[in-house]
């Protein structure tokens, strides 16, 4: 395996354990970090093998910070690392260390992966980040196991909300709906899922725009292959005189598209 994260990891002299399909994540995620000065928040350190690993892979301009809820691991501040130790599912703790701490450019999550404890670190974090800064949890596949909290509150649906409060951000005229501006992009791959931060494109307002081009008056056709959505589409023109009896719109729209639904094509894609 040709990879830097990995040589690093096997160059550090205390004991980490990683899964093999992290190490191109981490080198996906982190690359553009090396050799620059910015602060790196790792939960869950213990061992110490991982903020070795992090120190040899950035270089010494990296300013590594190590959580943990064992009092044993304030040792490795005498190897130079800041050291904080408390629960990352504790939201009073979490105010404290912003405080000593500022703002973050990088936040790893290797902690205990319950999903209280992901949700609490990533939301009580997302203040701190500094523009164009990523907050990275690890070990995501929890939320398709027992033992790490109550399903109906995985910190897979949990991101599956932000997807949808992500959208809501596009000009919806009839949704009134919690948008999320905090996190511009979420990107997952196997067993991660990182929030990436940009201040500037998340608070965009979306709004339809024209080059004012030639028109070649065209025929728009591009429901035509899908026969009920051209004609919900058409038909949605021809009620446009309820957009002021919203109710009775609704269950409309729901029982027409209740019906296309039986006929839609991309269901097995939907099966487990």
């Amino acid at each position: 395996m040709k990879n830097d994260v990995y040589r690093s990891y096997l160059n550090s002299p205390f004991r980490s354990i990683k899964h093999s399909t992290y190490f191109k994540s981490y080198e996906h995620f982190f690359e553009k970090y090396r050799g620059k000065e910015f602060t790196f928040v790792e939960i869950g350190v213990l061992g110490g093998g991982s903020l070795f690993m992090w120190r040899d892979y950035f270089g010494p301009k990296a300013r590594i910070v190590g959580i943990d809820v064992n009092p044993n691991a304030k040792k490795w501040e005498r190897e130079g690392f800041e050291i904080y130790i408390g629960s990352q599912s504790d939201k009073d703790f979490w105010k404290e260390v912003k405080k000593e701490i500022g703002n973050i450019d990088v936040v790893l999550d290797d902690g205990g992966h319950t999903y209280e404890q992901q949700i609490i670190t990533v939301e009580s974090l997302l203040d701190s980040m500094n523009d164009g800064g990523i907050i990275v949890v690890e070990d995501t596949h929890t939320s398709y196991m027992y033992g790490f909290g109550p399903k109906k509150f995985s910190f897979i649906k949990y991101v599956k909300n932000k997807i949808d409060q992500i959208n809501f951000r596009f000009a919806f005229k009839d949704l009134k709906q919690k948008e999320e501006r905090r996190i511009w992009s979420i990107e997952i791959v196997e067993s991660m899922i990182a929030f990436r931060i940009d201040k500037v494109a998340s608070h965009e307002v979306s709004i339809p725009t024209d080059n004012k081009g030639e028109d070649d008056t065209s025929e728009d056709l591009r429901y035509g292959d899908v026969k009920s959505i051209h004609y919900l589409k058409k038909l949605s023109k021809k009620l446009a005189f309820l957009k002021n009896l919203s109710f009775l719109r609704n269950i409309f729209y729901k029982v027409l598209y209740f019906l296309s639904s039986k006929k839609f094509n991309a269901k097995e894609y939907f099966k487990n």
